[in-house]
């Protein structure tokens, strides 16, 4: 048993800083890299990708960078987690063992699947159990034809396999983002699940790792102008103890900051009811966390604690809902705002003598209300507005009519349209978000290997 193990975010989203992962391995010493790519909408997207493509779905972002850091991980004894697999880890790996036999790279590759029920959920309705939305109680029943993904939330045990099996890269679909660096902690430590103290400290470091460099200063509220050399940014990492205590810190002569708020913020975001932040492998008290500032971008967490999980996962489903689309114009002083919503009236106007029909049209004055919303004053103040005005039908040709009726506010409208951003966008598909919950005992991880020897 390892004395403490270093654990290094490289990936906040899909989309992330694309040299973060890279400078986490080569900059300094770590045990574990963990790389997060999933969000609700993401699992959607890839989903239509594979039902295009059989062999599609996953975060090709992740087989790109594995072919610079795959080699570097091995010579450093670096283990890397990841949920890059999206709905088809299985043909994930298999990329990474491409690359692997490509470079001569002797490494087992371990897959974390079974989350996508989506060809499940009418058997699971035939043994009582229905899928209610948790936001609103409704019966699936209304959109089950719609049903485009459906995965459920595994948590750290899947993993934990892996690493007992030798893994030294694991792929997985959909688990919570915090079980990625929990999983390493239970395996190197020998954690008891039912040691739920513990079990919420490793939770706490996940979620302190899982947006990236929002913890070191990214994204912070406070002091925001003080923090240094943003532009190369150090992502997070956890330095973890046996006994459940961490440090939170980063590579030496990288930019941000580690401290005490930057900690804080990241902590309280996304977590519902901080007493009772609800994962698979435990509940976790999130007001029983203490912070201490130990040295100059080195923060200490105990003190935490956890209770029993619930009886359920969560799923994330998500269902076609139509279509939506928008337009911008941009409007100058002077009386930028009420130009913008004269154009706004004005269109709607036209829409409706169309006879269109819409689930919602909805407008923003960019530099006036976009942020701010009802409480936007001093309206006479503004330079410029920027008017993005938008839809949402289930009739993709309304839509289209709704665009045909953007641009001629340039010559029709109320005077200094000084922009018209782009060409005419096209309707986009919209999917909703269904939330829903599943018996732990109606589902579990499957794993299988991959090894290039």
């Amino acid at each position: 048993m390892k004395e403490k193990i270093r654990i290094a975010s490289g990936q906040g989203f899909w989309g992330d800083l694309p040299n973060a992962p890279i400078d986490q391995i080569t900059k300094g010493p770590i045990d574990y890299l963990v790389l997060d790519y999933l969000a609700e909408v993401t699992m959607s997207i890839l989903q239509k990708q594979k039902l295009r493509d059989s062999k599609k779905g996953f975060a090709t972002d992740f087989v790109e960078l594995m072919k610079t850091i795959l080699s570097l991980a091995k010579e450093k004894n670096v283990k890397i987690i990841s949920n890059a697999g999206g709905v088809n880890p299985i043909e994930c790996a298999r990329e990474i063992e491409k690359i692997a036999r490509e470079k001569n790279i002797k490494i087992k590759i371990g897959i974390v699947f079974g989350d996508d029920i989506l060809n499940e959920i009418e058997n699971i309705q035939n043994i009582g159990i229905e899928f209610k939305n948790l936001d609103t109680g409704e019966n699936i029943s209304s959109i089950k034809n719609k049903i485009v993904s459906a995965n459920v939330y595994f948590g750290a045990d899947g993993i934990v396999e892996a690493l007992k099996n030798g893994a030294e890269c694991i792929i997985t679909g959909r688990v919570t983002d915090a079980g990625m660096t929990l999983a390493p902690l239970i395996y190197e430590f020998g954690w008891d699940k039912n040691d739920y103290d513990k079990l919420a400290s490793g939770i706490v470091a996940g979620h302190i790792l899982e947006c990236g460099a929002q913890s070191t200063g990214g994204n912070c509220s406070l002091d925001w102008e003080t923090i240094p050399d943003l532009a190369h940014v150090g992502f997070p990492i956890v330095e973890a103890f046996s006994d459940g205590t961490f440090f939170v810190t980063k590579h030496k002569n990288s930019g941000g900051r580690v401290s005490v708020a930057t900690v804080s913020e990241q902590l309280v975001y996304e977590i519902g009811d901080p007493k009772n932040y609800i994962t698979p492998d435990c509940i976790t008290d999130f007001t029983s966390i203490e912070l201490l500032q130990v040295e100059e971008n080195v923060v200490k967490v105990f003190g935490v604690k956890g209770n029993a999980p619930t009886e359920y996962l969560k799923i994330s489903m998500a269902y076609a809902d139509g279509f939506r689309t928008f337009g911008t114009l941009t409007f100058s002083w002077p009386n930028a705002l009420k130009k913008a919503k004269l154009a706004d009236e004005i269109i709607r106007k036209r829409v409706s003598d169309l006879g269109l029909n819409f689930e919602e049209i909805y407008s923003e004055f960019v530099g006036f209300n976009s942020t701010l919303g009802k409480s936007a004053t001093d309206e006479e103040k503004l330079n410029e507005v920027l008017l993005r005005i938008g839809a949402h039908s289930h009739d993709e040709k309304s839509l289209k009519l709704f665009l045909k009726q953007i641009p001629p506010i340039v010559l029709t409208g109320p005077p200094g349209v000084t922009g018209y951003l782009g060409a005419l966008p096209k309707p986009m598909e919209v999917f909703s978000y269904w939330p829903t919950l599943i018996p732990k005992n109606l589902v579990e991880p499957k794993i299988n290997y991959i090894e290039v020897k």
